[in-house]
């Protein structure tokens, strides 16, 4: 069995509008990374949420990262794509 832990979750804009909610625990392996959440949230939300993600980005330890082997904290925030200028 699995060392699982709990992740708080917070989803902004497009990622909040697909989830259903700002934010959510979810258990995710101890040595869990961005790849096994976003595999999670694939599973969960399915194609829509996967293409939030694929154009977003993660905030973890509040530095922005798209590397699927960044280590998850104990929070991260789902990002969309942001215009910018």
């Amino acid at each position: 069995m699995t060392a699982v832990r709990s992740i708080a979750v917070r989803y902004f804009a497009a990622a909040a509008d697909v989830a259903g909610r700002e934010d959510e625990t979810l258990r995710l392996p101890v040595a869990a990374t961005v790849g096994h959440l976003r595999a999670a949230l694939r599973e969960r939300y399915g194609a829509e949420m996967d293409r939030v993600m694929t154009a977003g980005s993660f905030l973890v330890d509040g530095v922005v990262s798209r590397d699927d082997a960044r280590a998850l904290g104990d929070a991260v925030d789902v990002l969309p794509p942001f215009a910018g200028g």
